[in-house]
């Protein structure tokens, strides 16, 4: 596909210059048109797209964490498909059609599995993926009773280990997904978003594909949420995704404990309630999730942006927890985590009752 205006990159964010790829995902039909979109980009050969010197385990690249992620794309076939159970945001999660983000969010978990780099991989057997999820979704049956993540449909996370707003600027994978999920009555696609990418808008999702926008106080943002869209652009689109046919949910997310968290959130909550419209705040619902960290993401992030470890690095208030992947993270310790899970909760309950939470923790 030729790039236009609508579906070419924002420079900002992707100004490609290598893509590793895998002889199987460059020769594609999805491969032929993600690197048509970058048609000045060096194309190197890769036998796999975990396996590239350049990039894992290379700590040479923390000097370089954000140049990385602008000018690297990889290519590769998804091998082993899956739909994990999860409970929380999601029933499942769905197989991966992407890893990694042109984003920098300084909390973000998916590098520590990644190593020093973390640019985008795109997985280009995206009809392998959508027949895969099809009969899955088919073998589920009907969804016996309501429960937290949705009443009637069993919800499908597209976008665990990625962001599907920036990953739709480089490839037709979310525009694939979305159609998918529009012709699955008993089902609905679902993923967290911190870059308002508006040619979503067009893709028609007619209520099956739930869109979390995922905010935190400006404050936060700006040390913390690097080359995102800004807190302002996120909930100026919500209604707009709501008009288009999305459900769209808020990720509260991370909340940083920090001296004047609890005003700062306020602030936020009544700026929700001022500014989204009746149908937004009618079929809103929220995840409130406090801050994990990772002692070895701790030490990428004083390679490239110490600053932001002031405020996520807190020893003195954090505990070390073993995750569900079997990696070691730190959170805060369980009383403050109680304290703030409740905190949070009161707040949306003062200046935004309107705002079911889904869940808390």
């Amino acid at each position: 596909m030729t790039p236009t205006s609508e579906t070419r990159p924002a420079p900002r964010l992707l100004q490609v210059r290598t893509v590793y790829a895998e002889p199987e995902a460059r020769d594609s039909e999805r491969g032929r048109q993600v690197l048509a979109r970058f048609p000045d980009a060096e194309v190197v050969e890769v036998a796999s797209h975990w396996q590239i010197p350049e990039l894992h385990g290379n700590a040479g690249n923390v000097e370089r964490w954000v140049r990385v992620k602008t000018e690297t794309l990889v290519l590769g076939v998804k091998k082993s498909l899956s739909a994990r159970p999860n409970g929380r945001s999601a029933d499942f999660i769905a197989p991966s059609t992407s890893n990694g983000c042109a984003m920098a969010c300084a909390y973000c978990y998916v590098p520590r599995r990644k190593g020093y780099a973390n640019p985008i991989t795109v997985f280009t057997n995206i009809d392998k993926i959508t027949r895969y999820l099809r009969g899955h979704v088919r073998r589920q049956g009907l969804k016996a009773e309501p429960d937290q993540i949705d009443p009637a449909a069993w919800v499908y996370d597209i976008g665990e280990n990625s962001d599907c707003s920036v990953d739709a600027l480089i490839s037709e994978n979310v525009a694939d997904l979305v159609a998918t999920f529009r012709e699955l009555p008993t089902a609905k696609a679902s993923f967290a978003t911190k870059f308002v990418n508006r040619d979503l808008l067009g893709y028609d999702p007619r209520g099956r594909t739930r869109i979390r926008f995922s905010l935190m106080p400006d404050r936060d943002s700006r040390l913390l949420d690097i080359r995102t869209s800004s807190i302002g652009e996120r909930i100026a689109a919500v209604d707009d995704f709501v008009e288009a046919g999305y459900e769209v949910h808020l990720n509260l997310s991370p909340v940083v404990l920090r001296e004047g968290w609890e005003r700062d959130w306020a602030e936020l909550l009544t700026r929700l309630d001022d500014e989204l419209g009746a149908a937004a705040k009618a079929q809103a619902a929220a995840e409130v999730i406090l801050l994990t960290h990772n002692r070895d993401l701790h030490e990428v992030n004083l390679g490239w942006h110490p600053k932001a470890e002031d405020v996520l690095w807190r020893p003195e208030l954090q505990q070390a927890k073993r995750s569900q992947s079997g990696m070691w993270n730190v959170r805060y310790r369980n009383d403050r985590k109680r304290e703030g899970v409740r905190g949070v909760q009161d707040l949306i309950a003062a200046h935004a009752p309107w705002l079911r939470v889904r869940y808390a923790f």
